[in-house]
């Protein structure tokens, strides 16, 4: 397997997304086969109803999937496949995204993932869970 990222290198990768850095997302933890990426709510990432659109949640999902395989498996990741389920409506200020590997394998890892909404009280929701297989590519 190829060289796993420390937390700083992995914020600078997720800093070189031009979407992600759009959003404002935050990689708040790294290590160990979890990983949390974080970005404030706000009105632009909203549907009709006054909820976080299920794109943002998928893209949070999919996003920290692979950074927490990242930290099994090293930087040359691609998301294969993942699929997600909407439990409620995500209303709060933080989406928070915290994944956590639950098989490595040499050429994918199998990554599980609990999406909340966290209130400026600390009150936290889960409104969504995915799970994904990330493929291991081949260092150039």
């Amino acid at each position: 397997m190829n060289k796993t990222p420390d937390l700083d290198q992995a914020r600078r990768v997720l800093a070189a997304q031009p979407f992600s850095a759009l959003l404002g997302t935050r990689l708040t933890a790294f290590g160990d086969g979890e990983a949390v990426l974080e970005l404030d709510i706000r009105e632009e990432l909203l549907q009709q109803h006054g909820t976080v659109h299920g794109g943002v949640l998928g893209y949070a999902a999919d996003n920290a999937l692979t950074f927490a395989a990242g930290t099994v498996a090293g930087a040359h990741l691609i998301t294969a496949g993942f699929t997600i389920d909407y439990l409620r409506p995500a209303k709060g200020d933080v989406l928070r995204a915290h994944a956590q590997v639950v098989r490595a394998g040499r050429t994918r890892v199998v990554v599980r993932c609990d999406l909340t909404t966290v209130t400026g009280d600390g009150d936290a929701t889960l409104c969504a869970v995915a799970q994904g297989s990330i493929a291991v590519q081949q260092a150039a």
